[in-house]
């Protein structure tokens, strides 16, 4: 079963017949009767055949920094979802935490001929950005990529979120405040350790900050080693939930409880947050307005080849039990 057979059939042309399979330029009646003869007839278009005639494979690369990290299994999965939706494929992988192997991946893909690539970034200022930008449409999500050429930024506003976490612990009465975060590097939009440090002068308390990775015994190692060490924080704030629950299993571990003993600080608010003992208060991102415009502004970059403005997402509070005061000292 060829596109000729349903042409034939159908007494259109080629072109109609086309245009018809893929929803564009003829009426919608057209298009019923043509998927209704290529159904009945059971034709399947060969996506080699139509890579080559249109230069569209139909698949979209999703770089993402670490998919230990829950967040980032959410966004890739709700993305995964709405590029479906759009009549695009999905192809997630995994950078491991690792520039090296983010620029090893990414570039892979675009060998692959995706007419996409959305990423979380790692290391933004990474120069295979470049490199991608000039060779597929490259849409950055949570960060912008300095002096490179995106279709799209959908970025966080993680300044006043950084900001307001800082505040809320330190009007909680906490002077000593740990913060973990997957990457002390400063970027354009993640700019964790500039506000933290500002912040803390600000409100004349002591903000230290920790590499951790999202994985729950390697955060609960870093965390173990914070609390055991001299001038333990009485609060962490945590730039991912899923490093928080690495500080309740160390807390649990060294015979401290959250809040009495330790507060915890969350950003992500990932669902299972609230099922923690404490719940865990957190930060969180409006996911469906985060994929809903990622996917809008990857799908116009691809089909009419048009760059959209930048996004800028603000990040909602959710307080729950796990922030309290400071211990009492005796």
């Amino acid at each position: 079963m060829t596109l000729r057979d349903i042409a034939e059939e159908t007494g259109l042309s080629l072109a109609a017949v086309s245009y018809a399979l893929r929803g564009i330029q003829v009426p919608i009646e057209t298009q019923a009767r043509v998927r209704e003869v290529a159904e009945r007839r059971g034709y399947q278009a060969d996506p080699i055949a139509r890579a080559l005639a249109s230069g569209k494979t139909g698949y979209v690369g999703v770089v993402c920094g670490s998919l230990d990290d829950v967040w980032q299994q959410g966004v890739a999965a709700a993305l995964g979802r709405g590029l479906l939706r759009a009549n695009r494929h999905a192809l997630i992988v995994d950078a491991s935490n690792s520039p090296e192997v983010e620029a090893s991946l990414a570039l892979r893909l675009v060998d692959q001929r995706v007419d996409a690539l959305i990423a979380l970034p790692i290391d933004p200022a990474g120069p295979h950005w470049k490199t991608v930008a000039e060779r597929t449409v490259l849409v950055s999500v949570g960060d912008a990529i300095p002096g490179v050429d995106t279709a799209a930024e959908v970025v966080f506003d993680n300044e006043a979120g950084v900001y307001a976490a800082i505040t809320q612990l330190a009007r909680a009465g906490h002077r000593r405040i740990a913060v973990l975060t997957p990457a002390i590097v400063t970027t354009p939009d993640r700019p964790a350790e500039v506000v933290v440090q500002r912040a803390a002068a600000e409100l004349d308390i002591v903000a230290t900050l920790h590499t951790t990775p999202h994985d729950l015994d390697g955060a609960s190692a870093v965390a173990g080693q914070i609390l055991s060490g001299p001038d333990a924080p009485t609060a962490f704030f945590c730039l991912s939930d899923s490093m928080a629950y690495g500080v309740y299993a160390a807390a649990r571990a060294l015979g401290l409880r959250v809040p009495e003993n330790v507060s915890v600080l969350g950003f992500d608010d990932y669902p299972v947050s609230a099922l923690l003992s404490p719940p865990l208060s957190s930060y969180r991102w409006p996911i469906e307005l985060l994929v809903d415009s990622v996917v809008e502004r990857t799908v116009k970059a691809i089909d009419e080849g048009k760059h959209s403005r930048r996004k800028v997402l603000i990040p909602m509070a959710f307080p729950r039990g796990s922030v309290g005061p400071p211990p009492s000292r005796h």
